[in-house]
């Protein structure tokens, strides 16, 4: 018997405002735990000049439009914002929340977002470096802020890397998020525990995230036995329900 949280990504592009905002409204009443979009600025699949939305201002769209999920950027890219605006930002949207809000946020890997919003997109490593350094900013420019956020607003930290990205996790991050087949999974979540025990940390304190597409709902039992605690189904327009339903149902049987 799986018992899990259930969440939907829903992915912003080649849709209306309204479309989404319908989605999120929906999954809301469905009963989720969480929803979810993504920090890019074009489409990642089919037309690449369709319709897009930014990712922080529908954020704060959701907080304001739902009631009890939680939400977040799977993931907000380190890159595109200064690390003490992020930190403000999400306190900010937070608080619009009542304290719903998951900061995600991983190093960024989307080249065209990089290259047409003059950002440097340098190397893998670099932004894996440059996310390290700005972990410690976020939690500082957070304990300053007046007020603070509104809950607890976990930080949530996307990517598998095993050399540095889940050693970034085990230091700084209360949630870790995978798109990993169910055997990768295993194996990343052995390697993140072998961190928290080299660095310090309970790896109990850091929720499991896995998201998986609607065609692989049928193995939330075999995640949930693996150690997920959270399974996301990533959904694109027009955003049917009917695997996110069918997750609901198999957390909850």
């Amino acid at each position: 018997m799986a018992k899990c949280k259930v969440g939907v990504q829903l992915h912003p592009q080649n849709c209306t405002i309204d479309d989404l905002r319908t989605a999120w409204k929906t999954a809301d009443e469905m009963g989720v735990d969480s929803i979810w979009v993504w920090d890019h600025f074009y489409p990642l699949y089919g037309e690449p000049d369709a319709a897009h939305f930014e990712g922080w201002s529908l954020l704060a769209a959701i907080a304001c439009e739902t009631k009890n999920a939680m939400f977040g950027a799977m993931v907000s890219c380190n890159s595109y914002r200064n690390p003490e605006l992020l930190a403000d930002m999400a306190r900010t949207v937070d608080q619009l929340s009542g304290g719903r809000l998951y900061l995600g946020i991983g190093s960024g890997w989307f080249e065209r977002d990089y290259t047409e919003y003059g950002y440097e997109f340098g190397t893998a490593v670099g932004r894996l470096k440059a996310l390290d350094a700005a972990m410690p900013r976020i939690k500082a420019r957070l304990a300053k802020l007046n007020p603070g956020p509104a809950g607890r607003l976990p930080i949530l930290i996307g990517g598998g890397g095993e050399k540095m990205t889940l050693r970034i996790v085990a230091e700084h991050a209360d949630a870790w998020n995978s798109m990993s087949p169910l055997e990768e999974f295993k194996h990343k979540m052995a390697v993140l525990d072998e961190w928290c025990a080299k660095v310090g940390r309970d790896p109990k304190e850091i929720e499991r995230t896995i998201m998986v597409f609607a065609p692989m709902v049928d193995q939330l039992d075999d995640y949930v036995a693996a150690g997920a605690d959270h399974f996301i189904v990533s959904l694109g327009p027009p955003f049917p329900m009917d695997a996110v339903q069918q997750a609901l149902d198999l957390a909850r049987a």
